[in-house]
Parts: C-alpha cells; structure tokens; sequence
C-alpha cells in the first residue's frame, strides 16, 4: 500500500479527503492535524501534526516515509492573514519550507493547495498561465510557498482553488454558503459584496480533483473551481432561492464599503480547460452542490457563528 499523508485533517478539505481515503485498499492514510483529531472515524492513522513546528514535521514524515502529501493545512482567513502576518508566514510558507525539507529523501510526491488570490482580479477568469500579483499578505504567502514548491526537487503539483463550501463533520467552521443560510434564517439583513466574482467551489469536487491528481502523481499548476462564475451577490442569492429564504435581507455593498482589512480581488474565477484535459476534473454546477449541501445538512447541523 502507498502512504498518504494529509495535513489539515480536520478542515473542510481534509474531512472530505477522509470521506474518499478512509479504508483505501491502495493507500494507507495518515491524517494530521495541530489538535485532537475531530473527524473521529476509523480507517486511517491520526497523528497531531503542528506544520510550524519543523522538528514535528520532521519526525512525522520520517516515521511514515509517504508516497504522497496532501498539503491542506494553511492560515485562510485573509483578514487575520494582514493583521497576523508572522503567523500567516508560519502557517503558509514555513510549513512549506519545513514538508520539503523532510519529504526530500523519500521522493514523495507533493500536493499542495492555493489560492484564486494569487491574482489581482484584472484579468479574471484566469488560466494557470496567468501572471500573478496578489493584493493581500494572503496572497503574498501562497505565492510564495508555491515558488517553493516550484523550486525544490520534489514532483509537485499546486491546486488553486476558490471560495470552497460545503459541510463539516465537528461544526467548526462556516463558508459562504452556511454562513449565509445561517445568517438569512436569522432574519437579520446582511452585508453581501456585489462587485467581486468568483467559481464557488464545492469541497467533494476539489477533493476528488486531489485525488484525480495523486492517482496520475501528476505536476504543475492546475485551476480547480467550480463551474459557475457568479458575484457573491448572487451566490448569496442562489442561496435564499434554494432554501426559500427572505432575500430582501441581501444588502448589496461594494467592497470599499466593507471597509475589510485585506483587499480583495474584484474578478478572479478560472478557466478549468487543463484540469479537464489531464485530470478528467468534472465539477459540480453551484446548484447541484447546493443539492449535496442540502441533503448532509440533514446528517450534520453546521455551527451557527457569523463568518464569511
């Protein structure tokens, strides 16, 4: 069997890598987090993993000498990312530094996961060929560790992906879509962004898009989204319409207005030409992930914390 290590377990991503790896007849699972393990199933090998830590990193990749490495764990929240920007560097560029440094005598390969904000949001939708210029710290770091990754020796392959959704197990995280269902069911108006665009991107598909790539141990750049280009305006919307909410509650405002701390690309979205071509990457409409969203929804109640 070839062992494949996931760190970042308990997030949205890893979860869904679980839900495909766990009790693999090809390969022998190493789930990691920083924390306890919050997926709690069986089928696959859980060790606490702190990626700054590069003696822990160290230690883990040596003891079960991986075939492959999903790299999900990051610092995500672009805001905390502008105000915590030692922390931000820790999460999304050492840790980077410090899995290439352990995985280099074992040839694993390495699977890495970015980001649309790479990208200034002139030129959206971007092929992976495009020049990037990120406007946030975020950006900044993602840029970097994929140069990393670029400029070691290890076969590697970089997913940048958008504005993921979907369903986790523990409660402990909203994305657009839950956030927005919790919000408007509420009954409370919301401030929703209509100038900026995007590929929602449900979690199943960019994960099976990772496992498309370890099965090919492909490398390079690939643009995994979904296939709906929308403002978040209307990704709000398509949301009240699904679950027959009150969208008189959507307050259109542009960015500026939200006054966040990172600024944001306007229009970003991908062309998924590559990824369909070499990958096989067949993605959901947003409304067929709405679909799956609506029917685990039913299994899992999401946490009810405000969050975009």
């Amino acid at each position: 069997m070839k062992t494949v290590l996931i760190t970042g377990s308990n997030g949205l991503l890893g979860q869904k890598l679980l839900d495909k790896l766990k009790h693999s007849a090809e390969y022998k699972v190493i789930a990691t987090s920083k924390g306890n393990d919050r997926y709690c199933e069986s089928g696959y090998i859980y060790e606490r993993l702190d990626v700054t830590n590069a003696e822990e990193v160290r230690a883990v990749i040596n003891k079960y000498q991986p075939k492959h490495v999903i790299h999900t764990a990051a610092l995500t929240n672009v805001d905390a990312c502008e105000i915590d920007k030692e922390q931000c560097y820790q999460l999304n560029v050492k840790s980077v530094e410090y899995l290439i440094e352990a995985c280099n005598p074992f040839n694993t390969h390495f699977i890495h996961l970015s980001t649309d904000f790479v990208f200034d949001g002139l030129n959206g939708p971007y092929k992976e060929a495009g020049i990037p210029n990120p406007l946030s710290y975020y950006g900044q770091t993602k840029l970097e560790s994929e140069k990393l990754l670029q400029s070691s020796m290890l076969d590697a392959a970089i997913l940048r992906t958008i504005l993921v959704y979907g369903v986790i197990k523990d409660k402990a995280r909203v994305n657009i879509v839950t956030w927005a269902k919790n919000a408007l069911e509420r009954g409370g108006e919301i401030n929703v962004v209509n100038d900026q665009f995007r590929n929602p991107t449900l979690a199943e598909d960019l994960a099976d898009a990772c496992l498309l790539v370890l099965e090919k141990r492909a490398r390079g750049v690939f643009h995994i989204s979904g296939k709906d280009y929308m403002s978040i305006e209307e990704i709000v919307r398509a949301v009240a319409d699904y679950w027959k909410l009150d969208a008189s509650l959507i307050n259109p405002i542009s960015s500026e207005a939200l006054n966040q701390a990172a600024k944001r690309p306007a229009k970003t979205g991908f062309v998924l030409d590559k990824a369909r071509k070499e990958l096989g990457y067949q993605p959901h409409s947003f409304h067929e992930g709405l679909l799956i969203v609506d029917d685990q929804l039913k299994k899992f109640k999401p946490d009810n914390s405000d969050g975009q």
